[in-house]
């Protein structure tokens, strides 16, 4: 914050760069005093638009910026030793600098400054982290190009404006701070002796972790306690979006000791954090209620499998006893008085008798689930009719039928009816299921037919909701889908521009007529293929012998045998390092442990080990070692490291490192050849977990209970996001080993190009930078950041050389 920060290549060029007139203001105002007045005068000339200030020891500058004026001063860059001995030369020309620029000093009572106030207010109010402060006030003097003020004071101007957004905060939520808003608040801090002592705020803010009656029961208890005390109705739209974030992340991670203390701020903390808790919980008790009837739908279905599994043995032999009595019914020579007595004789009594007596109905078209489905009858309603009384179900276009069948359902829930009105609608019931409803209405069985047109209602709820025929007011994972439409007022004046952009006609008849052309031109490459398809040749689209189209699938990648070898030499040029040491040189040049600020933003400064602590809980959860074992590998006590990850790993900070590192590995040489990052694909990878999770499921064709990361990988290698689903869909790939193979994959390819080997990019483009097999994750695990810099030379681990390849000596090189 003083001194000179390490200089990239881009900023070398673009700042210190010396123009026409640069060198002649240089020469004119520096000439007279010596060579080191122009060496110093150039360096705060080109350091102030750079920094926004003039660091205290110009002599620390980076050598390459030194070096870099030098040699257009046509000085040596040992003259900036000299420079600076009377403190009034480095002021004068700082003057003149800053008169040459056109930048200003920064005043107290100034114009610039209470502007500067402002602007880190309203900025406060959205995030409240000094580091970002901090960073946003310097780029804010830069722009209005004004010398950034001393360190202290910008730093009391960034507390003053958190401070006066926390008292803006409080004076914007006073109207709804009302006494009995106050007390139900305060109650939250409180123990509760039916909750076993613990608070409502702990009861609250404690996720369910498993998808049963109980949890379910539970969480419509916590929605009707946050609808009891108006959270869901609370208005904070006067507050930025990032604030409320902000405070309820706060509020959410504080102890109830922490709050108590705060005293008067406490409110807002809580106030937002009852806002959106009472959002949470709507989509909580939503998601438990879908994956609690999934859950019974699972299990009918396993028992519908087992069922049909017994049926085909049985009916194996049934089929062995057809092949004895057909031959028999069959041969015209048997007189048919004596078949029975033939068939008796031959098969035996005893094994007619077992197996008539077995019986054998036929199956209903869904085999047996729904009837499998209601042995779970009694279990789901232990907690359906509580969710259908507590959310408030809407029905998008065609589920009319649906949402009256619902209405029905509450009512009898209600009044505690339990015959199913006559007219009651039945169109969304599925055909598969309908034989059921009409089979119970013939036998007059309405007991049955309630079972059943109530388990059709729960699941056409449930699919509805998956699909966003049905969505929930209020809720934000289950919201409407038309909202996150433009209305026509929106649209219309964005329609020309978007057009344009995607190359589409903007009115409907256009948009019709470049179609039918598309098909048009389609049809006609098709007919082509059609005919340059050779007989016999399965490998092309062709039609077979009845007419029929047929699309062959798409064959795997033809990677040249040149590209197979230029892969394994450049992989044994890459360096052994630890996985530890590779996040260090990571971070050294992408920055992306800086995304990791403290959730309560009232850390003024990072401590020396912040970064240590956070490489050593990312490792524990990347490698599944958990934060207890990674405490004895590493040396860190556990409470450093479970403290560090409760405040430091959020969502929002992870994302933005991973963008960190995504976008510095877009940047690279090598990643151009692999892709232009428009193009990405998304696939996924199941996981096996322990204990008790909403986001996993029972699988077995995977052994057990697994999850399902999903990942969106782009042309260029890289993963852009990721998230956890459920494991019925597609997930993950890997960030690390990337930025190991690209980055170094580049300089073994320029270090061969630089013997004069030919390394055309047709045969990069065949190559996957993914490579693990470097990257050490086993033994001591040492974070030790200064010390894994200091190995760097000139930033890079050193290549392995080739010599030793060609000579079959690869083995030398192991660590």
């Amino acid at each position: 914050m003083r001194s000179f920060p390490d200089v990239g290549r881009e900023e070398l060029i673009r700042f210190f760069t010396l123009r026409r007139a640069d060198l002649e203001f240089v020469d004119n105002r520096g000439r007279g005093r010596g060579p080191e007045a122009r060496m110093g005068l150039a360096l705060q000339l080109c350091t102030l638009p750079w920094l926004g200030f003039i660091p205290d020891d110009l002599r620390g500058a980076p050598r390459a910026v030194v070096i870099r004026l030098a040699n257009q001063l046509a000085l040596h860059p040992g003259v900036l030793d000299f420079y600076g001995r009377r403190p009034q030369t480095r002021s004068d020309h700082l003057r003149l600098v800053a008169g040459y620029l056109g930048w200003r000093q920064p005043r107290a009572a100034g114009a610039p400054m209470k502007e500067l106030e402002q602007f880190l207010l309203d900025r406060a109010m959205e995030h409240d982290a000094p580091s970002l402060l901090f960073a946003l006030a310097r780029e804010y003097l830069i722009a209005a190009k004004v010398i950034r003020p001393g360190l202290f004071a910008l730093m009391d101007m960034v507390g003053t404006a958190r401070a006066a957004a926390s008292e803006l905060t409080s004076q914007k939520v006073g109207p709804l701070l009302t006494v009995r808003m106050r007390g139900d608040l305060d109650g939250l801090l409180e123990p509760v002796p039916e909750l076993r002592g613990m608070t409502r705020l702990t009861w609250l803010t404690t996720p369910a972790v498993e998808a049963t009656a109980p949890a379910v029961l539970a969480s419509v208890r916590k929605l009707e306690f946050l609808r009891g005390i108006d959270a869901h109705v609370l208005d904070l739209s006067m507050l930025p979006v990032e604030r409320r974030r902000f405070l309820a992340t706060v509020g959410r991670r504080s102890t109830t000791r922490g709050l108590m203390r705060r005293e008067e701020r406490r409110y807002p903390i809580l106030l937002t954090l009852m806002a959106q808790s009472a959002v949470d919980q709507l989509d909580e008790v939503v998601a438990l209620f879908d994956r609690a009837v999934s859950g019974r739908e699972g299990r009918a279905k396993a028992r519908t499998e087992a069922a049909l599994a017994e049926r085909a043995r049985r009916g194996e032999a049934r089929q062995v006893l057809m092949e004895l009595i057909l031959p028999v019914l069959a041969d015209p020579s048997v007189p048919d008085e004596r078949v029975g007595g033939m068939l008796r004789e031959s098969i035996g009594m005893q094994r007619l008798r077992e197996i008539s007596a077995e019986g054998w109905r036929p199956l209903p078209r869904d085999h047996g689930r729904l009837s499998a489905l209601a042995a779970s009858y009694s279990y789901l309603r232990q907690f359906t009719p509580e969710v259908l009384a507590a959310v408030d179900f809407t029905g998008g276009p065609g589920t009319a039928d649906l949402m009256d069948a619902l209405a029905i359902l509450r009512d009898l829930n209600r009044s505690g009816g339990r015959k199913v009105p006559a007219d009651a609608p039945s169109s969304f019931v599925p055909p598969r299921y309908a034989d059921y409803l009409t089979a119970a209405r013939r036998d007059g069985d309405e007991t049955a037919f309630r079972h059943y047109w109530e388990l059709c209602v729960i699941l056409a709820l449930r699919d509805g909701l998956r699909s966003g025929d049905v969505f929930v007011p209020g809720s934000r994972r289950y919201a409407d889908p038309g909202t996150y439409l433009f209305t026509l007022e929106q649209w219309r004046p964005r329609r020309d521009d978007f057009c344009a952009l995607v190359g589409k006609p903007p009115g409907a008849a256009a948009a019709i007529e470049r179609a039918k052309e598309e098909l048009h031109q389609a049809l006609t490459d098709l007919e082509a293929a059609l005919a340059d398809a050779a007989p016999g040749d399965v490998g092309t689209v062709r039609l077979d012998e009845e007419g029929r189209l047929v699309i062959p699938p798409l064959s795997a990648e033809d990677v040249p045998a040149e590209a197979k070898t230029l892969r394994g030499e450049l992989a044994n040029m890459l360096p052994f390092v630890p996985i530890s040491a590779l996040l260090i040189e990571l971070d050294g040049r992408t920055g992306f442990l800086d995304a990791f600020t403290h959730a309560g933003g009232h850390k003024t400064s990072r401590p020396a080990d912040l970064k240590r602590n956070l490489l050593a809980v990312l490792l524990a959860g990347g490698t599944n070692l958990g934060l207890t074992r990674m405490a004895e590998a590493c040396g860190v006590s556990y409470d450093v490291l479970a403290w560090t990850s409760e405040w430091y790993l959020r969502e929002d900070a992870l994302r933005e490192a991973s963008n960190r590192i995504v976008n510095h590995h877009h940047g690279l040489d090598l990643s151009r050849v692999f892709g232009g990052g428009t193009m990405s694909s998304s696939d996924g990878q199941r996981f096996p977990v322990r204990g008790k999770t909403l986001t996993g499921a029972h699988m077995s064709i995977h052994g057990g209970l697994v999850l399902s990361s999903y990942t969106h990988v782009s042309d260029q290698w890289s993963p852009y996001g990721t998230m956890v689903i459920m494991p019925t869909a597609r997930e993950a790939h890997y960030t690390l080993d990337e930025f190991l193979g690209t980055e170094y994959y580049s300089r073994a390819i320029a270090d061969l190009r630089g013997q004069g080997r030919d390394v055309p990019d047709e045969l990069l483009s065949h190559i996957s930078p993914g490579r693990s097999d470097n990257i050490n994750l086993f033994g001591t695990i040492d974070v030790d950041i200064d010390a894994e810099l200091a190995r760097l030379d000139g930033g890079w681990r050193p290549l392995r050389p080739t010599q030793l390849n060609d000579l079959g000596l690869s083995f030398l090189l192991s660590p």
